[in-house]
């Protein structure tokens, strides 16, 4: 099978997907969920990174400051790669799917929203913030990635993204992540010990 064969496929899946959730949209169980979904939008993200990492700051405690620090670095860095695969892959919404019919994808195409379903940035945003949090508080992965499954599945009934959308965002924020995590860990072994030596 070809790589364009199973592009047609995953297009294909994801279309089916759509349709059949398209009745689910406005549902006002999938609205309210959609809008407290609306925590891993950008905005709200950099300002809990930021509270978490003030707060940490003006309490004297490192572990809230490192946890601060790395939800600011890891969603900054999601942020900006999933921003960067949205101006190169333009793809059509589910809503417009389901709300006009209509199904496109175009390689460096417009920037619109209706145009910018690939990837989830609020996946990519859920799940960079869950990994950096259970990074440095092991004990709370089940609830930090309970929470990035739950704002990643009610993209697709509200009509938001296709199921690939999810997966990609999935992969951009566990990416995401994992630079910041090295490069936060290089920058630490290189001033301790010059902490340790003043």
């Amino acid at each position: 099978m070809s790589i364009s064969d199973a592009i047609e496929q995953v297009e294909d899946a994801d279309v089916a997907v759509a349709k059949a959730v398209a009745p689910l949209q406005h549902h006002p169980v999938t609205e309210a969920l959609g809008q407290l979904s609306e925590v891993a939008d950008q905005p709200p993200m950099f300002a809990l990174g930021a509270l978490v990492l003030g707060a940490g700051v003006l309490t004297g405690r490192p572990r809230i400051t490192e946890t601060g620090l790395r939800l600011l670095a890891a969603v900054g860095l999601a942020t900006a790669m999933k921003t960067v695969v949205k101006q190169t892959v333009a793809r059509t919404r589910p809503y417009v799917l389901a709300n006009e019919g209509r199904y496109e994808t175009k390689l460096l195409g417009p920037v619109e929203k209706e145009w910018n379903s690939f990837p989830s940035g609020h996946t990519a945003d859920a799940v960079s913030a869950a990994r950096a949090v259970a990074r440095v508080w092991p004990e709370l992965r089940v609830p930090a990635y309970a929470a990035a499954a739950a704002v990643a599945a009610i993209q697709i009934p509200r009509c938001a993204h296709y199921p690939s959308d999810i997966a990609a965002g999935a992969l951009v924020g566990v990416a995401a992540e994992a630079l910041t995590d090295q490069f936060l860990e290089g920058v630490a072994r290189r001033v301790e010990p010059r902490l340790q030596a003043g």
